[in-house]
């Protein structure tokens, strides 16, 4: 049976979804900072993709400085509190924390942070002011971690920004493809208007950026151009049947949850191809929707999977079941998905290899296919001397973030191959660093 009942209101699919990490209260976050080490040469801040003073900002909410708190972390991350919620914070910097070596529950880092930012954002506290126009033009293509980052840090050096955004909303895989049970929508509306109004730079929704002759445009009007183009739609693994009604990509999936949960239909049954983190989540969103059964099914053994453990246990949580050693071979049907034909498998040299007379079929009513997602290569070949890597990555300078062509510089996953968000806007950040050195 299923673990979570079948939404038929928002009322529910807000049960459904309840936060892992509720915002903390006054006297949670006063207790919480005072457990705080405030360690020296702080391992969190070592672990921290985007160096906060971990410590610092702690010491802040515990001083009641709760302005100047916010400011120690927007100084550092941009996307503070986004980060706070979503960051795997278990393998980051709470995972670092002294107190794990002493049985110890770590610091809730990541709690304190969405604490701090979260009364900036609804104080609307002022805590940047953009510098005096210098005159010169930048152009962001992608509204997501990456390109807003890089577009707040270019506002405090005077540069004028415009970012091109293919949909209708901001911050990218932040409001697409995070789990909702991680962050309601509103709060990341919230933040990035939030940052809009601190940094006044310019989005042009619904404007994506296609082709050559719109690339060709753009240089001639910009003096600098950052990519945080992000990746494309789900990988095909060119199976039978990939095309069938109810055969679904994981990143699309997810963001249908997040935009209009109730319309998403599951089934009784639901098999999710993958080990990756985004397999997890996907199960999981599942589960919460109502799924009387859901698995996870993955080629190799559950040790190999890519997930952090505690996206699996989170799954399994909501009673995700993980099926291992198993290599589908075609998808069964005739117009809507009704199965998988599976063969079992054994790591040979390495590899997954399939067992002999071990094929199965199991029955769906979904398939959900976590099998990463289509490198930009074929946007990539519009810019002329731009050059990627054979992963489909593009080639940046690691210091300055700048790209074989030098007008253009890149962050974020098309740049990673996919990261976290804390990694695309750590990187949106240093490109933008980047690109005031190379113009001055």
């Amino acid at each position: 049976m299923a673990e979570h009942k079948r939404p038929t209101n928002q009322e529910e699919v807000d049960a459904n979804f309840a936060q892992l990490h509720p915002l903390m209260n006054t006297s949670e976050a006063y207790y919480e900072s005072s457990r705080c080490l405030y360690c020296y040469d702080a391992p969190c801040v070592q672990a921290c993709p985007s160096d906060i003073d971990i410590p610092l900002f702690i010491r802040q909410i515990n001083n009641q400085n709760l302005k100047g708190s916010a400011k120690t972390i927007y100084e550092s991350n941009y996307f503070g509190n986004v980060c706070g919620k979503v960051c795997p914070t278990e393998v980051l910097c709470e995972g670092a924390c002294v107190h794990n070596h002493q049985s110890v529950k770590p610091i809730e880092i990541g709690r304190l942070q969405s604490y701090a930012t979260t009364k900036a954002i609804k104080k609307d506290s002022k805590l940047f002011t953009p510098a005096k126009s210098n005159g010169k033009k930048v152009a962001v293509i992608g509204a997501g971690p990456a390109g807003i980052s890089c577009a707040c840090e270019l506002r405090l050096h005077g540069y004028e920004v415009d970012i091109f955004e293919a949909k209708d909303q901001p911050s990218g895989l932040s409001l697409y493809g995070c789990a909702p049970y991680k962050i309601t929508n509103q709060e990341i509306l919230e933040e990035m208007a939030y940052l809009q109004k601190q940094f006044d730079f310019n989005i042009k929704y619904d404007s994506p950026i296609r082709t050559a002759e719109q690339l060709k445009r753009l240089e001639s009007q910009y003096d600098a151009i950052f990519l945080g183009i992000g990746l494309g739609d789900t990988s095909s693994i060119r199976l039978k049947g990939e095309d069938m009604e109810n055969c679904v990509g994981a990143t699309e999936f997810i963001e249908q949850v997040k935009l209009d949960p109730l319309s998403v239909k599951v089934g009784k049954k639901v098999i999710v191809i993958g080990g990756g983190n985004t397999a997890m989540d996907a199960a999981s969103e599942c589960a919460r929707l109502g799924a009387e059964q859901v698995i996870l099914a993955y080629r190799r053994d559950k040790e190999a999977m890519r997930a952090y453990d505690f996206e699996y246990d989170l799954a399994k949580n909501v009673g995700v079941q993980g099926w291992f050693n198993l290599q589908p071979l075609e998808f069964l049907g005739t117009d809507t998905i009704e199965g998988v034909r599976f063969i079992r498998t054994m790591i040979e040299n390495g590899n997954a290899k399939g067992i002999p007379d071990s094929e199965f079929n199991e029955s769906c009513d979904l398939l959900i296919l976590a099998t990463g997602q289509n490198k930009q290569v074929d946007f990539l070949q519009k810019i002329s001397d731009m050059k990627w890597d054979k992963k489909g990555r593009i080639e940046i300078d690691p210091e300055s973030r700048q790209t074989s062509n030098p007008k253009y510089f890149a962050g974020g996953d098309a740049a990673n191959g996919g990261a976290e968000v804390v990694n695309a806007s750590a990187e949106g950040k240093a490109a933008a660093k980047g690109i005031h050195t190379f113009l001055n």
